[in-house]
């Protein structure tokens, strides 16, 4: 472990909490030994925690360089019925399964009598590449809106058309940036460029309770900890560390170091060498998590059986 590019500077308190909140999701013998260890030994002080992290983890290397990229739990506006600016209609999954794989565009044209809420189209939009968040009613109230479906589409990024097209500058095409944009030429220009993206979500609704949101393991999401990851590679639980460079937006952290727990997946994580870091909920962490993409190497800390 100890060779670990920025294990020394890891905060193993930290660390260790994860293992000990997450690891009973990993159902393999090896690794259910390891929880049970955790979770006898109670909250672990730093000193402590790096002593049972070296001793009871090892470190495998995946071949190859990927990319970290980062998401959050989105806390927009949202209204009951359509009214100014809130245009988009928030839909459930279509009674009927056939129609629910058509494209963005056509999803789009038709009615919405059966809307669960109406958004702003870029907020929309963001909501449905994040996969859930929260929405704020103007009565006070908050509702949770969870991942319901998919049309089945693949996940396409605008940043890329939207560069090429001098709309945004080259190291410049953040989350923060593409949904400004999208704000201020919001209307048919700014539909146009979000059809390009085929991907459609549809949502459910509930009271917001607080706390984290739910990874698709079925787990509350812990900020700075939990990981995105491909599930034909990684199963629930594994604990991975990353190791994330050379970040491609400006204003990004240098680098992400840290021990992460394979909570969550995503259409867009495709690959052993692919994570994308949960930071949180709400607008700061919006902010922290669209100027995250860096080129990432990972390793496995998989358990030392008999310790």
């Amino acid at each position: 472990m100890a060779q670990l590019p920025g294990w020394a500077e890891e905060d193993h308190a930290a660390a260790f909490a994860a293992l000990r909140q997450d690891c009973g999701l990993d159902r393999r013998p090896a690794s259910e030994q390891l929880c049970a260890a955790a979770r006898t030994a109670g909250p672990l002080k730093e000193a402590a925690a790096r002593a049972f992290l070296e001793r009871r983890l090892r470190a495998e290397p995946i071949a190859g360089d990927g990319v970290l990229t980062a998401y959050f739990a989105p806390d927009y506006e949202a209204r009951r019925q359509a009214e100014g600016a809130f245009t988009a209609p928030v839909r459930p999954p279509p009674s009927r399964p056939a129609e629910a794989l058509a494209s963005r565009a056509d999803i789009e044209a038709r009615p919405a009598p059966d809307a669960l809420a109406w958004m702003r189209p870029e907020d929309l939009f963001f909501l449905q590449i994040e996969g859930g968040g929260l929405l704020r009613l103007p009565d006070g109230q908050r509702l949770r809106a969870s991942f319901a479906g998919a049309n089945g589409r693949p996940f396409v990024a605008i940043a890329g058309p939207m560069t090429a097209r001098g709309l945004l500058p080259p190291r410049g095409a953040s989350a923060d940036a593409i949904h400004d944009w999208l704000a201020d030429h919001r209307g048919p220009e700014a539909a146009s460029l979000m059809q390009l993206d085929p991907r459609y979500v549809f949502f459910r609704l509930a009271p917001d309770e607080g706390g984290e949101p739910k990874g698709a393991a079925g787990a509350p999401l812990t900020p700075g900890r939990s990981l995105a990851v491909d599930r034909r590679f990684h199963p629930w639980g594994e604990l991975l560390w990353i190791e994330a460079q050379a970040p491609a937006l400006a204003g990004a952290p240098p680098s992400y170091r840290r021990l992460g727990v394979a909570l969550d997946t995503g259409s867009a994580i495709q690959g052993e060498v692919r994570a994308d870091l949960y930071l949180g909920r709400g607008r700061a962490a919006g902010a922290a998590a669209g100027r995250v993409r860096h080129r990432l190497r990972m390793w496995r800390l998989s358990p030392v059986e008999g310790r």
